[in-house]
């Protein structure tokens, strides 16, 4: 079973690959810390020190239009911080 949905590339996330040597993906609610460990070393080729996650509940949002208030909802979803071996490093731009 494949955890990793898609690597996030933010920012925020940017400035901790380079100082921190961590890189963050969206996972499935379902997957575990050793499932997704595993997911990355195997696709990446890389060596995983520790992994992190944390679930993100969806918000509400509104938005006003003509005919009055539209109400919705963004998805929730789990994100992993994966911090990597010293030296280490996954490019996520070398297929494009």
């Amino acid at each position: 079973m494949d955890v990793l949905i898609r690597p996030l590339v933010t920012e925020k996330m940017i400035a901790k690959n380079e100082k921190l040597n961590q890189f963050g993906f969206i996972v499935y609610k379902t997957a575990n810390k050793i499932q997704i460990k595993e997911a990355v070393e195997s696709l990446y080729g890389v060596h995983v020190v520790e992994v992190n996650t944390m679930i993100y509940a969806g918000k509400r949002k509104f938005r006003g239009t003509r005919r009055g208030w539209v109400s919705g909802r963004t998805n929730a979803f789990k994100k992993a911080i994966i911090t990597l071996k010293a030296g280490e490093k996954i490019d996520f731009y070398s297929n494009v």
